[in-house]
């Protein structure tokens, strides 16, 4: 059976094509077929969510500099019969992209073309390497928690969607607060006027939820934080509840201003006066591929350039197994 990789490079990125070609002919020399997610305007909004129809395959075209050296994915279903996306681009793109590798259940590994690049497994410096090791299928796979969210207005539900990074309710109107309570557990914490609030796995915890001020879980823990955004209250701590909890934000009716959901910073959703938003831990995982194991705290030094010079825990290491 023809293994398929599929690629998924940023949007709007006309750069990546050369390099994405490249990609493609290493994987045709191992005997994989290149399949790559289209990136048409139509198919990006899509892929975000905001379009629930998929494009007709008839409007998508593959870039003549690609023509002949990759397959073009169905638009319907992308990942169908791959057993890896394979993404170019920082954090943004990885969690578009964490769409297709979710629905179709395979790992995603990312090699990092942006800046920070939390979620990427690679640098784009060992791009060529990354390649072998993905032929070579020299990975394991690590789950990654989401979140299920669903928004009510009174008795009816109006959307439900995920996320892998968090989900956040902030303001539309830039000059006007909104009115949010806060509930865990079905009890109520604290009402906060305030620009929003953000519900955030692990993962996210280094993404919008640590510029708001909330603390970094590792990412084995499975738990989610609560993070205000810039609350007008005396009590509006960040707060880290467990795997099982199950957190609603409502708006208070009469609110001062209108809210939007978001999901990843993507997929907004418009909510009406007096919404409910519930939130939990999702169903279904993100799984991503991981060459090695190293230590979440390495990461985080190497990501956030951490100043760590003058440590000397290896060297007493060192000293105490000598003695």
């Amino acid at each position: 059976m023809t293994r398929r990789i599929l690629l998924f490079a940023r949007p709007g990125r006309s750069d990546l094509l050369h390099t994405v070609g490249l990609v493609a002919d290493r994987l045709r020399e191992a005997d994989i077929r290149p399949v790559l997610m289209p990136t048409d305007p139509t198919i990006t909004e899509w892929t975000t969510g905001q379009d629930a129809s998929a494009p007709d395959p008839a409007d998508v075209s593959i870039p003549d500099e690609l023509v002949g050296r990759v397959d073009l994915a169905d638009p319907a279903d992308p990942s169908a019969g791959c057993e890896l996306v394979c993404v170019l681009g920082g954090d943004g793109t990885i969690l578009r992209a964490a769409e297709a590798a979710r629905a179709g259940d395979i790992p995603l590994l990312g090699v990092n073309f942006g800046h920070v690049g939390f979620l990427a497994e690679a640098e784009q410096k060992d791009l060529s390497a990354t390649v072998d090791r993905i032929a070579a299928r020299d990975y394991h796979v690590e789950d990654r928690m989401t979140l299920d969210v669903s928004v009510y207005s009174g008795s009816e539900r109006l959307a439900t969607s995920w996320a892998l990074n968090e989900v956040t309710v902030e303001k539309a109107e830039r000059e006007r607060m909104l009115e949010l309570t806060l509930e865990v557990d079905g009890r109520p914490i604290s009402t906060w006027g305030c620009d929003g609030v953000i519900v955030s796995t692990p993962s996210g915890s280094t993404a919008y939820a640590f510029s708001a001020g909330g603390p970094i879980v590792w990412p084995d823990v499975q738990a989610m934080l609560l993070v205000p955004i810039s609350a007008h209250a005396l009590f509006a701590r960040p707060l880290v509840v467990g795997p099982q909890t199950k957190v609603a934000v409502e708006l208070v009716p009469a609110n001062m201003g209108r809210g939007v959901m978001w999901c990843d910073g993507a997929r907004p959703l418009d909510l009406p006066d007096g919404a409910r938003i519930e939130v939990s831990h999702g169903t279904r995982p993100v799984r991503l591929a991981r060459f090695g194991d190293e230590p979440f705290a390495d990461r985080l030094v190497h990501k956030f350039h951490l100043p760590v010079d003058g440590w000397r825990g290896e060297g007493r290491k060192q000293a105490g197994d000598a003695n």
